[in-house]
């Protein structure tokens, strides 16, 4: 089974950005960065997706991680390994 798709809103200058996205490479997860400032139309899409405002926002397949803490607190449960392995359950 494929790895669900990872996707980041972000932004180019937030250091929780940088912060995700250095746990993401770390852990050798390929992912799409979706930059709201450079589309503006993305934020909106953010935030209808995920309910909040502020960057980053990520979601591996359809769930909605959360933000960087929220990233960084699945990578130490194991959950994050999980999620990529075998994608959300049901």
């Amino acid at each position: 089974m494929p790895r669900p798709e990872v996707v980041m809103y972000a932004t180019s200058w937030c250091p929780y950005c940088a912060r995700a996205r250095r746990l993401l490479e770390e852990r050798g997860v390929s992912y799409t960065e979706i930059d709201v400032e450079a589309r503006p139309e993305a934020r909106a899409e953010m935030v209808r997706r995920s309910g909040r405002r502020t960057v980053p926002q990520i979601f591996i397949g359809d769930v909605h991680v959360g933000g960087s803490d929220d990233l960084h607190a699945l990578d130490e449960s194991g959950e994050l390994a999980r999620l990529l392995a075998d994608g959300p359950r049901s």
